[in-house]
């Protein structure tokens, strides 16, 4: 069985995606558990901030739980920006993971602004407010190389990509349990 990393920018789908695949394959008889990076963020790596070293730690930590539900028999499913294409693949080749790269343009990630931070990393040098380390903005963002599926959620529907990444995941397992 895979871990599952859906890696992209803020507010390009990834919590979105994870869970309707959790859901398509909860009704396929699946185990499933989403890692998600935002609520880990307030539980298990609240003690983290935004640096590269915080960034790796917090990643470090979510690849841990994964290999502990996948140890336990679920497919997990982590999303999160994950931004350091070094650390995915040592994921990749370590863990077995796959790397769903979500895909979505910085301008309409910027015209979306889900949870205001484009607004906010976009902010003047030495504003209050501004964010200083927002990953594809103004702090860096690998564009993975080599991944597994790419979905791009400007150009599909929610729907679309979730059934795409279904179609993907499943020939995953199925690949899995046959070897």
């Amino acid at each position: 069985m895979p871990i599952i990393l859906l890696t992209g920018l803020s507010g390009a789908g990834k919590s979105t995606l994870a869970m309707a695949l959790s859901e398509r394959l909860q009704k396929n008889n699946y185990r499933v558990a989403v890692i998600d990076g935002d609520q880990y963020r307030h539980s298990l790596n609240k003690d983290l901030g935004f640096s590269e070293a915080h960034r790796r730690e917090n990643i470090r930590r979510l690849l841990l739980v994964a290999r502990e539900k996948l140890n336990a028999g679920f497919v997990p499913v982590i999303a999160a920006i994950n931004p350091y294409e070094d650390q995915r693949c040592e994921a990749v080749a370590t863990l077995g993971a796959s790397v769903i790269y979500v895909k979505c343009a910085l301008e309409l990630l910027i015209a979306r602004d889900t949870k205001g931070l484009y607004k906010r990393g976009l902010l003047p040098d030495g504003h209050p407010y501004k964010i200083e380390n927002l990953s594809g903005v103004n702090d860096r963002y690998d564009v993975p190389a080599h991944p597994h599926l790419v979905i791009e959620t400007d150009f599909e529907s929610p729907s679309r990509s979730a059934e795409r990444l279904f179609t993907f995941v499943l020939a995953l397992l199925k690949d899995s349990s046959a070897g």
